[in-house]
């Protein structure tokens, strides 16, 4: 009898899917509560600390977010470029409350949940991933230790009570690729994945490759299952090809809508940036774009990253930056590096040993988190994305924190080790279990050394900003002395923590985000040009800082000079009287 069957259709991974999500419901309850409480703890104390807004970039993500409704000239296009939309659209309900603003902590709540979620698809994919016929002991077992080594990383701790990026790209990124793993295994979680993609695409550019690659792998096995589902083992024999029944349409409507949600990101951001900045590229060779600031910067003494044009050094530099990520002795971090490479060697030895299996290698998506890797190799070769790490030149701290984008994979290698170690069977007991107890030393031991000399991310933060953040503290004394409902005329672009921190409404500012930048190429008549031809006729104060676009309009207008401040390192401030 001839079957019309396909993977889509068959019963068994459904049923294993049922048994495999109720049996973890109550242990992902259990992780999600830990996770939780370990979040808030975590934050309470770097909070109290005054360490949760000190990177120059959170502060930024959150004035973005604030300026949408609290400004001169409110809206969506208050969003900018360069930085994608997301995290600053759901930044927006936690910072209405001017406290929350003021202190930054709104901005750390979708970074925080960003966390919880991401330690939760940690534990699912890894149980997928290494759940054949039905969930074991030693399956759930990795489910756990992967989820603990992710979770309990200092850098994403710290990172997670910051208004950064990093830790709500992770979770769409990780559960983009359970999605996938669970595609493969036979459910219909492929819209799911794509949606996931979306908002990874929404949140950071690491997403778009993401997504490139995972499209391609969708082809790919598309065309595998097609090629499958055309004979049964009767109609092969007499080599006779058979084209089930209405499956294959059901399997190509899931992979163009799969293909047309995970291409909407991306477009809609180009398209934004066309009909906004006349150049659908804005983000990527703008102004403000990380390609420009790199050209800003160099000089004949520094000409640029020893990685730029260069893909092998450039992920040299990444990969050292993910070592500095997950420990701080060079021995130690060499370790997590091999076995980072013998997972990956046993990975692939079983998608090779299932690639005849139907409905696919379940193994094949954990490839998937080694794509920060050729990401970032060519983001600082031929993007202008630097990394530097403090052990090599030029010995200093900036974007270590990108090296926490490789965290997933090691966390899943370390998981799929010990759950190798504990599967084989041609070991003793005892060995097994020496080997699983050497893996969980490497990384306490790891870990403890991080929180001793401080994570590499908090002191990226301190290093960076401490001579801007002493400049903002100052400014903002002074700006909370003005009369109330005075307004002031100020460049935000580089200082607008000091407003934050005055809690100074940005709807009482005239600055560069009152610039119409669909008018091109000036805007004569624009709120931002008028005011800074005649600060006087606009606003009660200026605020000023040496070099910016502030200083070079009314150095020399003879405005009334109330206060001028110098902090080492950073640009001179004047606050003047307008009118």
């Amino acid at each position: 009898m001839v079957t019309t069957s396909t993977v889509l259709e068959r019963k068994e991974p459904r049923a294993r899917g049922r048994i495999f999500h109720g049996r973890a419901l109550n242990a992902v309850l259990v992780l999600a509560g830990v996770a939780c409480i370990l979040s808030l703890s975590f934050f309470l104390y770097f909070f109290i600390q005054g360490m949760t807004n000190l990177y120059g970039d959170g502060v930024a993500h959150v004035n973005i977010a604030r300026r949408v409704f609290d400004s001169r000239t409110p809206g969506l296009l208050q969003l900018g470029t360069v930085w994608l939309p997301l995290p600053h659209l759901l930044m927006i309900p936690f910072i209405v409350s001017t406290k929350m603003w003021q202190t930054g902590a709104g901005g750390s709540i979708p970074s925080m949940a960003g966390y919880v979620f991401a330690v939760i698809g940690i534990f699912r994919l890894t149980r997928s991933a290494l759940t054949d016929n039905q969930p074991d002991r030693y399956a759930r077992f990795a489910a756990w230790t992967g989820a603990i080594v992710f979770g309990a990383n200092p850098n994403l701790i710290y990172m997670q009570s910051t208004a950064m990026g990093e830790t709500l790209y992770l979770a769409f990124f990780i559960w983009a690729v359970v999605f996938f793993t669970e595609w493969i295994r036979g459910s219909n979680s492929l819209t799911k994945c794509a949606l996931c993609i979306v908002a990874a695409c929404l949140t950071r550019y690491d997403g778009w490759f993401l997504s490139a690659a995972m499209m391609i792998a969708v082809i790919a096995i598309w065309f595998r299952r097609r090629r499958g589902n055309s004979y049964t083992d009767n109609e092969q024999k007499r080599g006779r090809a058979l084209r089930p029944a209405g499956a294959n349409e059901i399997q190509t409507r899931a992979l163009v809508t799969f293909f047309l949600i995970a291409a909407a990101a991306p477009a809609l951001w180009l398209a934004y940036n066309a009909i906004v900045y006349r150049n659908p590229l804005e983000f990527a060779n703008g102004p403000y774009s990380a390609k420009a600031i790199e050209k800003r910067t160099q000089t004949p003494g520094n000409p640029g990253h020893p990685g730029s044009g260069n893909p092998a050094v450039a992920a040299v530099y990444f990969l050292k930056s993910a070592e500095d990520n997950v420990a701080r002795n060079e021995s130690l971090q060499r370790a997590w590096m091999l076995l980072g490479v013998a997972a990956l060697l046993a990975i692939t030895i079983r998608v090779r040993q299932s690639l005849s299996t139907a409905p696919g290698p379940t193994a094949l998506p954990l490839l998937f988190l080694l794509v920060p890797i050729p990401f970032y190799a060519l983001s600082i070769a031929y993007g202008g994305v630097p990394i530097f790490i403090p052990n090599w030149w030029p010995f200093t701290h900036y974007n270590t924190r990108y090296g926490l984008q490789l965290l997933p994979a090691l966390a899943v290698a370390i998981a799929v080790l010990a759950c190798l170690a504990l599967r084989t069977t041609a070991l003793n007991s005892r060995v097994r279990l020496a080997s699983v107890m050497v893996v969980f030393a490497i990384v306490a031991v790891s870990y403890g050394s991080i929180w001793q000399s401080s994570p590499i991310c908090l002191k990226e933060a301190q290093v960076n900003m401490r001579t801007r953040n002493q400049l903002q503290m100052e400014v903002a004394r002074w700006i909370e002395k003005l009369p109330a409902n005075s307004s002031l005329l100020m460049y935000v672009g580089d200082h607008v923590g000091a407003l934050e921190r005055a809690a100074f409404p940005l709807k009482r500012t005239i600055n560069e985000g009152n610039h119409r930048v669909w008018k091109q190429p000036a805007d004569t008549e624009g709120l931002w040009e008028r005011a800074l031809g005649d600060p006087a006729k606009y606003v009660d104060y200026v605020l000023a800082f040496d070099g910016d676009p502030v200083w070079q309009a009314v150095h020399d207008k003879h405005l009334h000079e109330l206060i001028e401040l110098h902090i080492t390192g950073q640009p001179r401030a004047v606050l003047y009287a307008a009118r």
